[in-house]
């Protein structure tokens, strides 16, 4: 059967859908993906001619998806629209959207071949498990989740050309990513991860932390480098660091079987300094830890992160020490915070010396402990059309001077790296007419700390020339996006028809440029 991805530009190449495609081109199925908007989109869908539609997405772009539904039903009616990804896995409600026909909740391989086989066949797809399904009368017939694949390496490697020939932009780009693992051991109560293990599979850790072997990720690197652009790699695990005997193998093979540097995400309360040793031998030249929040309630009673201040500083202090570059992640607006407490996390992050500091505003996803709180406390968003699409923009929690919050977002990067601006910023968040001015400067440091971190890459892998020179690289960078825009809101009205249509904002669609 022909099966159509469509999906707005992400962050970073979706390896959800490069899985998902993989399996259904090993089951003998074809597949294709469309980013929107796309001024081709009409000639594109008539020419594929799709049987089935997936989409996979977070809350918060769900009423751009059904928009975009409601194109795709209009162009071909009998067409099969199936929703799955983190949002329906939590809200399955979503299945009663008009034009929505199915919906698959959590790890998706083997419950969308199973389902697309049925299809093929003329079989009864009420049954399957993962899926929930409306029929020809509208009844919605629900079955509960499948068990977990516990071998991740039985999925194969994912179809990396589903998503590099729909989009040159990732293709090109010489940053991929890769995922060794599924699933997390902590419980942080604003992540998806104790949603899905303790609500929707029901399981303990050992069934829901998965990893593949150093020999499946090593072939893997090995292979997108023999047929793509790839001078580093970005590791999306949420802990890098989760087992030492794995780190071993890595650090020992990753260097003289690929020998490409990489960053990796590490968890504070894990990090000793062999680690970090093990890490700077194996090529790492960027590592971030979560901070979220330097008050010890918000971080562990709120937050759940089971992790003292001494232990952040700590595992700050070790990866300074090897030379590696230290990334932070923090969380700004949690649910009881004030405005001082997010100013606490700026001091730590400035007493450890942070390199390059990412911060986002807490959003209360759907069946995370953190939303069962924001609703308790009577500031939780009261419809998941209210849900924001960025998380790192405005924040859905009500908060009193909300935008003091937002505002100190926008100034986070820049104090932490440039301290001597904090009595600067602490008045300049009480203005909401700066708003807009407060988002230009984010946009563009973020931009330099991205440059900063590709002076690194250049510098690893010894490359030169005039597109490694910092302010030529930072320059593109920001013109690269200024034409973008330009060109997609002023030249490009079928784009911007789309986009409404879709009910997606500009920024959404600029959300894969940005860090």
């Amino acid at each position: 059967m022909r099966v159509l991805f469509l999906s707005p530009f992400l962050a970073q190449e979706p390896l959800g859908i490069m899985y998902l495609s993989g399996a259904l081109k090993s089951a003998g199925h074809e597949t294709r993906m469309i980013f929107m908007p796309d001024p081709d989109f009409e000639s594109k869908f008539k020419d594929f001619d799709p049987e089935i539609i997936c989409y996979s997405f977070t809350t918060g772009m769900h009423t751009g998806i059904l928009g975009l539904n409601k194109m795709v039903k209009e162009l071909k009616p009998e067409v099969i629209s199936i929703a799955g990804g983190a949002h329906v896995t939590v809200v399955p409600e979503f299945i009663y959207e008009d034009g929505i026909d199915a919906i698959c909740r959590g790890d998706g391989e083997y419950a969308l071949v199973n389902f697309v086989n049925c299809v093929a066949k003329g079989e009864d797809t009420t049954k399957l498990s993962s899926f929930w399904v409306k029929d020809a009368d509208g009844e919605v017939h629900k079955n509960e989740p499948g068990a977990l694949e516990q071998d991740l390496e039985a999925f194969g490697f994912c179809d990396r050309a589903i998503v590099y020939d729909a989009a040159d932009f990732y293709k090109l780009s010489e940053r991929k990513v890769i995922k060794t693992d599924r699933g997390c051991p902590m419980n942080c109560s604003f992540c998806f991860h104790h949603a899905w293990k303790k609500k929707v599979y029901k399981v303990t850790n050992n069934e829901y932390v998965r990893r593949r072997s150093v020999d499946h990720v090593i072939e893997e690197a090995k292979r997108m480098k023999a047929d793509y652009p790839l001078s580093f790699v970005h590791f999306l695990d949420d802990i890098f660091n989760i087992n030492n005997k794995w780190l071993e193998e890595f650090a020992e093979r990753w260097p003289k079987e690929v020998g490409l540097p990489f960053d990796a995400i590490l968890m504070a309360n894990m990090v000793t300094e062999k680690h970090i040793r093990l890490l700077k031998q194996a090529g790492c030249i960027y590592a971030r830890i979560a901070f979220e929040a330097a008050d010890d309630h918000m971080r562990n009673a709120v937050m759940k992160k089971n992790t003292t201040r001494a232990q952040l500083v700590r595992a700050a202090t070790f990866i300074r020490q090897y030379g590696i570059r230290l990334g932070s992640l923090n969380m700004l607006g949690g649910p009881g915070s004030t405005i001082e407490d997010d100013i606490e996390t700026i001091e730590l992050n400035i007493e450890c010396k942070v390199d390059h500091p990412l911060a986002s505003l807490l959003q209360p996803y759907p069946m995370t402990d953190i939303n069962d709180m924001t609703q308790e406390m009577g500031l939780a968003t009261d419809t998941w059309e209210e849900f924001p699409s960025l998380f790192n923009r405005t924040t859905s929690i009500a908060l009193p001077q909300r935008h003091y919050f937002e505002n100190l977002h926008k100034w986070f990067p820049v104090v932490v790296r440039f301290p001597w601006t904090l009595p600067i910023a602490k008045r300049a968040i009480k203005s909401k007419l700066m708003s807009k001015p407060y988002l230009i400067m984010y946009m563009l440091w973020s931009e330099w700390l991205v440059t900063e971190q590709n002076m690194l890459f250049n510098k690893a892998q010894g490359r030169k020339g005039i597109k490694t020179v910092s302010v030529v690289d930072f320059t593109s960078r920001v013109f690269t996006k200024g034409f973008i825009r330009l060109f997609t809101t002023i030249f490009g009205k079928k784009n911007v028809k789309i986009g409404l249509k879709m009910k997606l904002n500009d920024e959404r669609v600029m959300n894969h440029m940005d860090e």
